[in-house]
């Protein structure tokens, strides 16, 4: 068997494994496993494309931290992978890439890295490109001649189309946890996430909350404006809460926040924060209006006052009416 069939067969195997994949992270560890056994390189780049802000953003780096270079951003037209993302052609410097005008030296001077040569192919779904994938310092040089070009296509090919599969994927996971009027968190997640914590043995606190007179903003601007209200009170809770904690769209005009990990002192503080936060906002601005809303606020944790999913949720629901009971835009906790 030649080295080309065999690598071409390496290169389909490849293709199984990545187009099997279901979401990114997975997309991602195929690709790094993978190519470094099909080619031999000092270091590998994959980038993906942000399509509203025309930059490339590192998604996969082998041979460098990642850490150092997250947060850089490759605008389209910018460097080598910058060019490739413009035009869709590939680009291949064989040696002294350093000398080569449309190289940027940017990336290198940051990590400390000394790029000699660089092979960079587009990723290409429906004819748009999606990403780039680059080649640094390969050992073998035979991967610049037009022979291996096929095989280089193929590989560029198979990711690309495993991307797509992964966020088609992620969004259609995306549509079943969550809600169409505020973009949080639906029902479905909070059962699925609230067992995982409890069955983990983590302790979690819960809150409800439920806008105060709420009716009163529909009856007075109309059910369009009450939904857009309540999509901008979600941002306001969202924005509330730490990134751990999990923001759910119960129905209607409530909600509940899931605090892993945190007990019922710590989600209590973060409870009297956004109770004023709310209190103090007014909604629906670019209408032109000044809509007040208060909301009242029912906290319960577990193991301490209920042992499972269920009555959890009970107990956040009972509290949350006593708040009302004492006159509204109140904490009660369990």
């Amino acid at each position: 068997m030649s080295v080309y069939t065999r690598q071409l067969m390496n290169c389909v195997e490849i293709g199984k494994a990545v187009t099997s994949a279901a979401n990114m992270e997975e997309i991602t560890a195929v690709i790094l496993k993978r190519l470094s056994e099909l080619i031999k390189a000092r270091n590998w780049t994959l980038y993906l494309l942000d399509h509203e802000r025309e930059e490339l953003i590192f998604a996969l780096v082998m041979g460098l931290d990642y850490n150092l270079v997250k947060d850089q951003r490759i605008k389209l037209g910018e460097g080598i992978a910058g060019k490739v993302a413009l035009t869709g052609e590939p680009i291949s410097v064989r040696k002294e890439v350093g000398h080569d005008p449309r190289f940027n030296p940017e990336i290198d001077s940051l990590t400390g890295f000394k790029t000699k040569s660089i092979i960079c192919i587009p990723l290409k779904a429906q004819g748009r490109v999606i990403g780039v994938l680059e080649v640094i310092n390969p050992q073998d040089t035979s991967l610049f001649e037009d022979d291996y070009q096929p095989i280089l296509s193929i590989l560029a090919d198979f990711t690309a189309i495993g991307i797509v599969n992964a966020r088609v994927y992620e969004e259609i996971n995306r549509l079943v946890i969550t809600d169409d009027v505020t973009g949080c968190y639906n029902t479905r997640f909070l059962h699925d996430f609230l067992k995982q914590v409890i069955d983990s043995g983590q302790e979690v606190s819960l809150v409800f909350l439920d806008l105060d007179d709420f009716k009163s903003v529909v009856d007075t601007h109309g059910h369009q404006l009450g939904s857009k209200m309540l999509k901008e009170v979600a941002t306001t809770l969202v924005d509330s809460v730490d990134r751990q904690d999990r923001l759910v769209h119960y129905g209607g005009d409530e909600f509940v926040i899931i605090f892993p990990g945190q007990d019922k002192a710590t989600a209590l503080a973060k409870v009297d924060k956004i109770r004023n936060t709310l209190e103090k906002t007014a909604f629906l601005q670019e209408e032109g209006l000044q809509v007040p809303i208060s909301a009242s606020f029912g906290v319960a944790g577990c193991p301490h006052d209920a042992p499972d999913q269920k009555s959890l949720l009970q107990l956040a629901d009972n509290a949350l009416y006593r708040s009302k009971d004492k006159g509204k835009n109140a904490v009660t906790v369990m």
